[in-house]
């Protein structure tokens, strides 16, 4: 079952990337966090409950960055991981879709694996047609100063 998994994830990621306006950016941004998470899930806890759940969130967020967060709102939250001060909420409004965000970022870290990439934890509160969603993410730093959403 697990072999199953792995091999047709990747799948599922090349052919969602590859289907033009046939998905909308939402439905791409499901699929692709979809199985980046349940290959994350299934890596970390080395079971099918760990790989369904790593699923189910990698969903949420994917769809929520792919259809939701235009450039805009990734700017907005680039700022927010860059300046944002600890523990304080940062808000703001799309001034095309209407969609409200509310993001509070945690202190900055780094690994052992990467000491010169820095992280951040934030929780992101986003209503989006009326209806309010709750995410826990995390971003790292890159080679270009840009945060970059981690799955």
């Amino acid at each position: 079952m697990k072999k199953i998994i792995l091999i047709l994830l990747p799948l599922l990621i090349l052919g969602l990337s590859s289907c033009g306006d046939q998905f909308s950016k939402g439905q791409k941004g499901a699929g692709i966090g979809a199985a980046g998470g349940a290959i994350i899930g299934q890596a970390i806890g080395r079971n099918t409950e760990a790989t369904l759940i790593g699923a189910a969130v990698g969903t949420m967020l994917g769809y929520i960055v792919g259809n939701e967060m235009d450039k805009f709102d990734r700017q907005e939250l680039n700022q927010t991981y860059e300046f944002g001060k600890s523990g304080q909420t940062t808000t703001w409004q799309n001034p095309d879709s209407g969609n409200n965000y509310k993001v509070t970022p945690q202190p900055a870290y780094t690994t052992a694996a990467a000491p010169s990439r820095p992280c951040r934890k934030a929780e992101i509160l986003a209503t989006i047609d009326g209806k309010t969603e709750k995410t826990y993410t995390t971003a790292c730093r890159n080679a270009a100063g840009q945060w970059e959403l981690q799955n």
